[in-house]
Formats: C-alpha cells, sequence, structure tokens
C-alpha cells in the first residue's frame, strides 16, 4: 500500500511539473509568446549586446545551456486571478467556509486565506510573466534600430520587421535593417569667437575625438564636447559650460561625406529683460580661506583664532588645533593660481581621506573689481575620539562555542597633522573541541591582544619628496605594532608584530603600497603538544612504530617523550633495521615537518604592492585587475650578522634572540578578467603564480608565508590546506609549499531575481622548490610536473543581498594528480567525494 502511494504521488508530481512547464499556459488566446527576437543587419545575424539590448520585447529569460525559461515555468504555476476565485469559493460553498470558520475562528481563516494569496504573489514576483508579441513595441524598436545606426554614421539606413505566428501560440519576430554606406568625416572647421578661448582650443586639438577621414559617430561629438568643456573649466575660464559648445554637421550631396563645424558662442549675460554676450576671460583664484569649525552648531560664533601659510588664510572660532601646513597640502585650490574645476573635487577627496573633517563644503566668489575669485573652504571637524565595540559568536574544527570581543578607541588630529591613532584590543574564549587537551575547565581556548597604529596623511620622511610622488597622489603613512597571546590552541604562541608602510595612487586605477619593514615575531609556547594537534602524523607515526616492532601491538607511543624519542632513533640512524626505505622516508618527513612548525619564527620583510583596477564603479561587469607583490626578508639580520661577526648555530645558521631568522625573496602574480556576456551573465577569470625562495639562512619557507591550495576560494574541489603538494598522498592537516599555480574560470549567470548560478573549473597546485623537501612526488622539477596540476569543475548557486553575496558551490574532482601513475581523470567525480563550499561574496 506504501509502495502503490509513493508512485500515485510520483505521478501527481510529475504531471503537476509537465502541466506548469507548458509555456504558453498563461498566454492569452489570439496572442502568440514571443520564442524568437532576431535582428539582421546586411543580411547577417547580429549577436553583440548592444543591439540586442535595442530591442523592446525579448524572450523570457532562459537558463544557458539548458535553453529553459525556469522563471516563465515558475509563473505559468500561479493562479490567475486567484482573489476572485477565492471569493467565488466561499461565496459558493458558504457552509463549508462556516465550518472551516468555527474550527479555525475568523481571524485565523482569514490569516489562511491571505497566505494563500501572498504566496500566489511571491510566485508571480520570482517568476516572469509571458511576453507577449507585442507590433506597437515592435515598431519602437524600429526607431530605436534606425537612430543607433543613424548616429553612428549610416544616414541612410531603413528597418523593417517580420512577425511570423505559429499555430501553437508561439511566434517569432525578425528586425531587418540595412544600412547602406557609412558617411565619414571630410573636414573639420572651427569658429570660435573668443581669442584666448581660440588659442586654448588649438593647444590641445591634437586630442579631439573628431578625426579626419574617421567614420562619424554622434558619441564622438558628444564626448568632444565633454573635452572641450573640461579643458576650458581647467584653464581658467570660469564662466564656460557645455551651452556654450555647438556642433553643425552638413553632408556634402551624395558623396557619403560630413562636414563638421566646431561653434564656441562668448559668454551669456542674462539680465531681467535682455541677454547680453561678452567675450569669456580667464579668472584667478586670489585668495583661499579655510574655516576650520564649520560645524552647525557653530555658525553664530565668532572667529576668535586665524593665521596665513604660504598664502592660505586659516581660520577658527576657537584656538586653533590643526597644522597649518596640513590643511594646506590637503587643498588644491592654490592662492594667486588659474582657476582649476578639477581641483576642488580632489579637494574634497583629500580633506575626506583625512578622517579627521567631514565632507568639505566648497564656495567660490567671484570679485566684481577684477577677474578673480575667492575660494571658501568649510571645514566640520568629526569628534575628536570615537569608540568602537565589536564581538561575535565564534565555532570552528577547533572550538565548539567561543565568544570575543573587540574594544578599539580611535582618536583624530593627535598630533595637529591630521593624524588619527588608533587601538584595538582582542579578548576570545573557547570551548575547545580536542579531547586530547587535558584539562577540566569548559572555556580553556583564551587569546589576548592589542593592535596600535598610527596614520599620517603624508609620507614620513627625512626629506621633502612632493617633486617624486606630489600630494595629487594622495600619499600616506602608517606604523603599526601588534601583540597577541594565545594558549590552550595548538601549540600556543606569542605574536608581536611591527610594520611602517606608505601608500600612495599614481592615479585613479593604480594604487602602490611599500612596506619598508614588517618585523614579526612568532614563539611557540608548548612544542611538546604536537602530536596531540596534528593527529595525522601522529597516527602514521603511531602505526610505522607499531608494524617494526618498536612497541607492541596493544601499545601506542607516548605524547611527547616516546613519539619523540622514536622520531630521534629513526632519523638518526639508531633504529632502521625493520624499517622500509618508504616507512624510513616518511618518518623524515614528519620530523621535517615538525621541526618546521615548532621553531620560533624572526621575520624582517620588505614588501611592494602594486595593483591595477580598471573596473570604473562597482556595477562594472567588463573589467580587469592585476596584482604584484614582491618581498624580501632577512637581508638587514645577515648583513648586521656578518658585519658583527656572530656565529652560527649546530644548524649553520645565525640567531638573533636565539631564533634563526628567515631570509628568503616572494613573489606573486595575480590577472582577473571580467566578460559582460549579457543577459545578467558573465564570465570571470583568474590566474595567479607566486614563488618564495629561501636562500643564505633559510632552507625553507616560515609556514605563516608559504602557499596552500584548496577551499571555497581556491580549488573547490578540494578543502582548503587538503591539495598537494604535487602528486603526494600526505594526510597532513595542513599541507603547504613555496610555489603555487592556480588558474579559474566561473561563468555567472541569473536565475531569477537576486538568485545567480555559477558553473565553474579550476585548476592549480603547489609544489615545493628549492628547499629541503626531498619527497619527489612533492617537488617542482621541471616543466613535466605540471602534470600534476589538478582540475575540478561544479556549479554553484549566489543570493545577492545588496550589501554582500552568500555563496555555496560543490566541486568535483576531475582530475586528481594523487592518483600518481594511474588513470586520473573522474575517478571521484560524484556527489559522495564533492566539497561543498559556502563563502561571503565571489571567490574573485
Amino acid at each position: 500500500m506504501k509502495q502503490q502511494f509513493s508512485k500515485i504521488l510520483l505521478i501527481i508530481i510529475i504531471y503537476g511539473f509537465i502541466t506548469s512547464c507548458n509555456s504558453v499556459k498563461r498566454v492569452p488566446d489570439g496572442e502568440h509568446l514571443l520564442n524568437k527576437a532576431s535582428v539582421i543587419v546586411n543580411d547577417k545575424n547580429e549577436d553583440s549586446d548592444v543591439v540586442k539590448n535595442l530591442i523592446h520585447q525579448r524572450p523570457n529569460s532562459r537558463i544557458p545551456l539548458l535553453g529553459t525559461p525556469l522563471r516563465l515555468f515558475i509563473y505559468n504555476t500561479a493562479r490567475p486571478n486567484l482573489d476572485s476565485i477565492l471569493k467565488a469559493r466561499i461565496e459558493n460553498n458558504k457552509k463549508k467556509t462556516a465550518r472551516q470558520r468555527r474550527f479555525l475562528s475568523r481571524k485565523q481563516h482569514d490569516k489562511y486565506i491571505q497566505s494563500k494569496l501572498d504566496f500566489n504573489k511571491w510566485i508571480k514576483r520570482t517568476g516572469e510573466a509571458p511576453v507577449v508579441i507585442n507590433d506597437s513595441l515592435s515598431k519602437k524598436t524600429l526607431k530605436r534600430l534606425e537612430n543607433y545606426y543613424f548616429n553612428n554614421g549610416w544616414f541612410d539606413v531603413e528597418a523593417n520587421f517580420t512577425t511570423t505566428r505559429s499555430a501553437n501560440k508561439k511566434g517569432d519576430v525578425s528586425y531587418n535593417v540595412t544600412t547602406g554606406e557609412p558617411y565619414i568625416i571630410d573636414s573639420l572647421s572651427t569658429k570660435i569667437t573668443t581669442p584666448v578661448v581660440d588659442s586654448l582650443y588649438k593647444t590641445k586639438e591634437s586630442k579631439s575625438f573628431i578625426k579626419l577621414n574617421s567614420q562619424y559617430k554622434t558619441v564622438n561629438v558628444v564626448t568632444e564636447k565633454d573635452r572641450i568643456t573640461e579643458q576650458m573649466r581647467n584653464s581658467g575660464v570660469y564662466h564656460f559650460s557645455e551651452d556654450n559648445v555647438f556642433f553643425e554637421v552638413d553632408t556634402l550631396g551624395k558623396t557619403k561625406k560630413v562636414k563638421i563645424d566646431v561653434q564656441i558662442s562668448d559668454r551669456a549675460i542674462i539680465l531681467e529683460d535682455t541677454t547680453l554676450y561678452e567675450p569669456f576671460k580667464i579668472y584667478k583664484v586670489k585668495d583661499v580661506n579655510i574655516f576650520t569649525n564649520s560645524n552647525f552648531d557653530k555658525r553664530n560664533d565668532p572667529i576668535t583664532d586665524s593665521t596665513t601659510y604660504n598664502g592660505f588664510n586659516i581660520y577658527s572660532k576657537e584656538a586653533l588645533r590643526y597644522n597649518p601646513k596640513t590643511l594646506s597640502d590637503a587643498v588644491f585650490i592654490t592662492p594667486n593660481s588659474i582657476f582649476k574645476d578639477k581641483n576642488r573635487p580632489q579637494t574634497s577627496r583629500r580633506i575626506s581621506n583625512l578622517n579627521t573633517f567631514k565632507y568639505p563644503k566648497i564656495d567660490y566668489i567671484e570679485n566684481k573689481e577684477d577677474t578673480t575669485l575667492t575660494a571658501n573652504i568649510y571645514l566640520a571637524p568629526l569628534k575628536k575620539f570615537t569608540l568602537n565595540l565589536g564581538g561575535e559568536v565564534l565555532q570552528s574544527n577547533i572550538q565548539s562555542v567561543g565568544f570575543s570581543f573587540n574594544p578599539g578607541i580611535l582618536a583624530r588630529n593627535v598630533f595637529k597633522g591630521a593624524e588619527t591613532l588608533e587601538l584595538r584590543g582582542i579578548v576570545s574564549i573557547g570551548a575547545s573541541r580536542d579531547g586530547a587537551n587535558e584539562r577540566d575547565q569548559f572555556f580553556d581556548i583564551n587569546e589576548f591582544g592589542a593592535n596600535l597604529d598610527l596614520k599620517i596623511p603624508r609620507f614620513f620622511f627625512p626629506f621633502n619628496t612632493e617633486k617624486i610622488i606630489p600630494k595629487s597622489m594622495f600619499p600616506s603613512t602608517k606604523m603599526s605594532l601588534a601583540m597577541t597571546s594565545q594558549t590552550n590552541v595548538g601549540l600556543d604562541k606569542q605574536t608581536f608584530t611591527g610594520s611602517f608602510n606608505y601608500k600612495w595612487f599614481p592615479n585613479q586605477k593604480v594604487t602602490n603600497r611599500y612596506d619598508l619593514f614588517n618585523i614579526q615575531f612568532v614563539k611557540n609556547l608548548n612544542t611538546a603538544n604536537y602530536f596531540r594537534e596534528y593527529r595525522n602524523s601522529y597516527n602514521t607515526l603511531n602505526e610505522i612504530a607499531i608494524s617494526s616492532g618498536y612497541i607492541g601491538n596493544t601499545e601506542n607511543l607516548e605524547i611527547p617523550n616516546q613519539a619523540n624519542g622514536f622520531l630521534s632513533d629513526v632519523t638518526t640512524g639508531v633504529f632502521t633495521n625493520s624499517l622500509s626505505s618508504q616507512d624510513i622516508q616518511t618518518v623524515n618527513s614528519i620530523n621535517e615537518r615538525k621541526v618546521r612548525l615548532t621553531e620560533d619564527n624572526l621575520i624582517l620583510a620588505s614588501n611592494f604592492n602594486y595593483t591595477k583596477d580598471k573596473r570604473d564603479n562597482l556595477f562594472d561587469n567588463d573589467f580587469s585587475i592585476f596584482r604584484l607583490r614582491l618581498e624580501l626578508a632577512g637581508n638587514v639580520f645577515s648583513a648586521a650578522a656578518n658585519a658583527l661577526g656572530l656565529e652560527k648555530n649546530s644548524d649553520d645558521k645565525y640567531e638573533l634572540f636565539n631564533v634563526a631568522f628567515s631570509q628568503y625573496v616572494k613573489t606573486e602574480l595575480d590577472y582577473i578578467k571580467y566578460w559582460d556576456l549579457g543577459n545578467k551573465s558573465l564570465l570571470a577569470v583568474r590566474s595567479y603564480f607566486g614563488i618564495a625562495i629561501p636562500y643564505g639562512n633559510s632552507t625553507n619557507i616560515p609556514f605563516s608565508k608559504s602557499f596552500f591550495a584548496g577551499g571555497a576560494n581556491d580549488n573547490r574541489a578540494w578543502s582548503v590546506y587538503s591539495l598537494g603538494p604535487g602528486s603526494s598522498t600526505t594526510t597532513n592537516e595542513f599541507n603547504e609549499a613555496n610555489l603555487k599555480i592556480a588558474l579559474s574560470a566561473e561563468n555567472r549567470f541569473n536565475i531569477f531575481g537576486a538568485l545567480n548560478g555559477a558553473l565553474f573549473i579550476d585548476a592549480g597546485n603547489i609544489w615545493n622548490v628549492l628547499d629541503d623537501v626531498e619527497e619527489d612526488a612533492a617537488i617542482f622539477n621541471s616543466f613535466s610536473s605540471l602534470k600534476d596540476i589538478a582540475i575540478g569543475s561544479g556549479f554553484g548557486l549566489r543570493y545577492d543581498f545588496n550589501f554582500f553575496v552568500i555563496r555555496g558551490d560543490i566541486g568535483f574532482k576531475t582530475y586528481d594528480p594523487s592518483y600518481r601513475d594511474e588513470n586520473r581523470w573522474f575517478n571521484d567525480y560524484n556527489f559522495k567525494n564533492a566539497v561543498y563550499n559556502i563563502g561571503i561574496n565571489y571567490p574573485f
């Protein structure tokens, strides 16, 4: 009976799906669903997004590759006029309605009816109504197409449309466009009535967007108007506007040629009953006044303090609390200089970046006695101190529950130069998941620390850098100190860090940052806990100890003494007779990794970061990002050790503060490219290469500076830290190496509403190179090692909340190098071995 009921239910579900998938289910009689809209230009199909976006009516959206109009099917499941249907049911079944109201109560019954209506409305909003062919909209599309091609130089364009309607209530619309020959710009002349404007125009005439012998395009004419306006406004022509620029376009008979005359009129002065015209004049900024206390609550207070610095007049309604040089450096509008319109937004941006004032108000006042201006800059200070409080509840593979509290205080203008000093605290407690932690208290994890940041809105340097990096690049300096102490987590450790860096912006697309120094000292406090934390390494070591007879079959290596003793006996050759060469190599690898992860680290590095981001705005879907990072570490310490004649330790390494300092060179290249495919679809690709080479005082890279693979933002078919190195099959909790290659491609598309989908392919791996790792499978030997690049593929869903995106991806191991000499393709390509990732925002 149960099986029969299941079959009946399955049949009902399938029937409901089939009926809802009838795409013309909600198309009225006599109407036709738009199945296809095509544009034929000069007998060739036109697929460009620019032209497609001109069509008023486009078919219902479809899922890429599948071609299924999912949103239309969802819409078809909704009941049309459900409110009328329910109302009729109530009227026609009054007895049944009365029984329901007695059982549920009238209020609950009304809520039940409203819930059905709300759900039906939600289905309609989520879905997409059928696009029904409308000839009037097709005619509007023709106008758009004709205007588009006309504005791009095809003045003889002709267009018509053909509608094909079929008996199955579907139809196609074809737009046919004949452009004719394009018109070419044959001559360009000017008519400029103000001599000074004419002279300015000729200085940059070569930068005109209107070029002789090129095809006429209206967009170039519009852009040229903007260019002329911008040039004049930044050359002292204060009263100039785009309304003063005109273009006269004439065709030359039947020659398919165009003559363009650029006309720039005089300044128009509108009086009560007439309009006067006079030549434009060049204006200078005579005075620049900076008012430092322009808060609304002090609007009526008198000026009590003032000073002049480099021609800037600075006023305050209390004792002046700001360094005059800092204020003048933030203002690009300078006294006794030519008026430039671009100086206003630059000044606003610079002052806002100081994080000391609100967005400023900047006014120009025309001086009637001459052609000069007075610039008034009104600054509204932010509060001297700001208290920040943050907290969160944590859960991870280390702790079952944790609580974090992050208090902070920000002080502004601490040295009267718009500097900001921020002190942040870190207080965290948690309950460990690790049963090996033999502690009675519930909250057995704790972390304490503090961060101190000082930001200076200029380069803090012994000499003036204005000629090398001018203030238009918004230079800044940041000094940071941090200390954290973490106990009862892993090996327990104390970390001290300090950095001194410069940041500047050569242009709107490029960001540069140079860390003069970045020092990091990590001290492990509980190295005896290594094998309790890294259980996979311990289990492997324990199995070898049992199989070799080092301990009995019913015993386990005691932690830490017996486990460390077995490592020492094998690596020194005391106990090797009953071990295979593979076992010896495994034990040596475990020992090498233990030494690396338990040693203290001292790193003094300098690095340079270059970022070129070509995004125009947050909604730009056609751009590229390039990042370069170069880091050098240990050279200063090495030079000091040589100069001081320090002796090397037993491992042939110099030590400072009883710690062997790290020395290496590291570089990273990261390139991201987006292509807008239209229809809310885009293709995103990423390529990444990183390498860190130890030398001098180091034979390997510190764990914190090495590379890992896998995870939600890397190769999504492998969990984080689980991939590599190379084709090795280690069971380490954290796999890392000093060479990395990562490649990704992802097609993102809209499903409906805020729900988006993605299809992706990830490739890459990590390897050891030029360090002390000896396992051949983990080493990048030559280009033949590229065969160990792992490939993952999969799909995912994203839900866009506007201010962030929540993402879920499923990755399948497509090509797995850990299979060594076996077939590596599609061995674990199934949901059982898939990796499920959840992330915030996009992976790249």
